[in-house]
């Protein structure tokens, strides 16, 4: 990507499309929640179902699941499913799925190449990384990995949120089904990809139950800060160091859609420069950014250092959430990803965090009232 976003399949923040790939390509972004649902393994399969009548009911197969590219159907359950990009991995272990490769995490991730909200599900399953069933890990770095996926041998390819052009998926689609995102590159909302990877997987059931616990998560937590509710944002990235280092993140993103879901809203000098806009970032002219009126404006930041050097930055510096002090700069990639690349175990493992700073903001905005 250009100066602004994140590599979406395992990257670095960079430009323009950092989330398509990481490193070089363009495009997207505890507590785990536990169920004891039925579980697809690396191995043979293995169930931690129980008998009790009230858990919920695994669909019959074949499913046809529809997306960019047409549909697709999966004639019977999976056994050995690969996950490309980021979200998808987490939605499948988060329903009792270990699949049997998955990206690797090469920027927000720990020394695993995982996550710790990743981590703590994959333990809850007996399938942490360095033990035996624990999935296999490729590099997306330079893109689709198509001949690391090959050997693992997959019989399902999970794609729900990622950005792969319909190039990857006649590749992909050679190697076993796939299903892609329903429209927008790294636009698939976290219960979106739930549902989509749900039905892929025969567990409609068990995903509508992830999504609304997730959901009465979200709110129980968000209910301990009232003073976010009604607060305009702007989400965006700020770097001081370039002459057009100001991107603005539209309403297809994750980013700004949690936000909205949590009672906040999205700044309207955001929503009238994007109407129609299928991409998940507008870029903003640094000499215009006195003009992104909002009470406060999120970003991401490599060290300390930057968000003062976005202060003292004279044309940064006057975006009015930055001068009234309602500036959420953060450089902790983790926290930074489990936001970007929301999921249904990213989520709530970073909520004590996220939320007291947007509250700290917020604060400030009703004190220069």
């Amino acid at each position: 990507m250009a100066s602004a976003l994140f590599t979406r399949s395992g990257g670095r923040p960079a430009g323009r499309r950092t989330f398509g790939k990481t490193a070089g390509r363009a495009a997207a972004l505890l507590a785990a929640v536990a169920l004891t649902l039925t579980a697809c393994s690396t191995g043979p399969a293995r169930s931690t179902a129980t008998d009790d009548p009230t858990q919920p009911v695994s669909i019959a197969f074949p499913v046809t699941v529809k997306h960019l590219f047409g549909e697709t159907t999966i004639k019977e359950q999976p056994k050995r499913v690969v996950t490309v990009s980021w979200v998808n991995d987490d939605v499948a272990i988060a329903l009792g799925v270990v699949p049997v490769g998955v990206p690797k995490n090469e920027w927000g991730g720990n020394d695993k190449g995982s996550t710790p909200w990743k981590d703590a599900a994959l333990a809850k399953l007996g399938a942490g990384f360095g033990s035996a069933k624990a999935p296999a890990q490729f590099s997306e770095a330079d893109g689709i990995n198509f001949t690391e996926i090959a050997r693992l041998n997959p019989d399902l390819i999970l794609g729900a949120y990622s950005g792969l052009t319909e190039e990857d998926y006649k590749k992909l689609s050679e190697i076993a089904p796939v299903v892609a995102q329903p429209e927008i590159a790294y636009g698939t909302s976290w219960q979106d990809s739930t549902a989509i990877i749900g039905k892929a997987l025969g567990k409609e059931a068990e995903a509508a139950k992830l999504v609304a616990d997730t959901e009465a998560t979200i709110k129980d937590k968000v209910s301990k800060y009232p003073q976010i509710a009604g607060t305009s944002f702007i989400y965006g990235n700020l770097e001081p160091d370039k002459s057009d280092g100001v991107n603005v993140y539209t309403a297809n993103d994750n980013r700004p859609r949690f936000l909205s879901e949590i009672g906040m809203k999205l700044a309207s000098v955001v929503e009238e420069n994007s109407k129609g806009s299928k991409e998940f970032f507008i870029p903003w002219s640094a000499e215009k950014a006195n003009e992104l009126n909002s009470d406060i404006f999120v970003t991401w930041v490599p060290d300390a250092a930057t968000t003062g050097s976005i202060k003292a930055d004279p044309l940064l510096g006057q975006i009015p959430a930055i001068k009234s002090g309602a500036l959420v700069a953060d450089s902790n990639n983790t926290l930074t990803l489990s936001i970007s690349a929301s999921s249904p175990l990213s989520l709530p493992w970073s909520l004590d965090t996220f939320l007291p700073q947007l509250a700290a903001a917020a604060d400030k905005v009703t004190a220069a009232k």
